[in-house]
């Protein structure tokens, strides 16, 4: 006697519970609502950005037209920002050819800066934390800058010392620079160009 054929066996599907439905989609729901939060707060602004060769700027930041991102940003981190009005603050994770700032590399930043009554240039961690160094010197001020006979000046950035203007990095890791615009004409961001930024120009790299 022939055994029944298997494929003419009647498929049953399993009903899955209503409730158990519902627990999976909320579950859901909240992994990928607090991820994207957790993502976001952790990043830059997602809008507003002003994109100037290396250096980034979000004009809107300390204005009272900062979008919801923002102002969820900025408490997060506990920054806070120049208003519009005082200036605008431009950061720089890579050099001048787009490359991402190590401290295992030397380099150069001058010669020009945009128009400001004040500006200042800090150095920050791969943590977004203001650098701490054994000289315990982390940014300079327009007002304390060594200058050439034309008014440039030129930063150097090293883990090893050098003569003239400059800032240690830390031992390993990636790096930022900030430059702080005080009372600028550019404040709202418009008016500015590659131009008048300081170059990043990546020197050599060590070991």
């Amino acid at each position: 006697m022939r055994a029944p054929d298997a494929a003419s066996k009647p498929v049953t599907f399993r009903s899955v519970p209503t409730a158990l439905l519902v627990v999976y989609a909320v579950l859901l729901a909240l992994g990928l609502g607090l991820g994207s939060t957790y993502w976001m707060l952790k990043g830059e602004p997602p809008f507003g950005r002003l994109r100037i060769g290396s250096w980034t700027a979000w004009p809107a930041l300390g204005s009272t037209s900062a979008d919801p991102y923002m102002r969820a940003i900025l408490a997060e981190r506990g920054d806070v920002p120049l208003a519009t009005g005082e200036g605008l603050g431009f950061t720089a994770k890579t050099d001048s050819e787009g490359r991402d700032l190590d401290s295992a590399c030397t380099y150069r930043v001058g010669s020009v800066a945009p128009t400001a009554r004040l500006w200042t240039f800090s150095v920050y961690d791969q943590n977004g934390r203001l650098l701490q160094t054994e000289l315990g010197r982390s940014s300079f001020t327009s007002a304390e800058l060594l200058r050439d006979d034309e008014d440039g000046f030129e930063i150097a950035l090293s883990r090893n010392l050098h003569d003239g203007n400059w800032l240690q990095l830390p031992p390993s890791g990636r790096f930022s620079v900030v430059l702080r615009l005080y009372d600028t004409p550019g404040a709202a961001g418009t008016g500015l160009t590659e131009s008048v930024f300081p170059s990043i120009r990546r020197v050599e790299c060590g070991a």
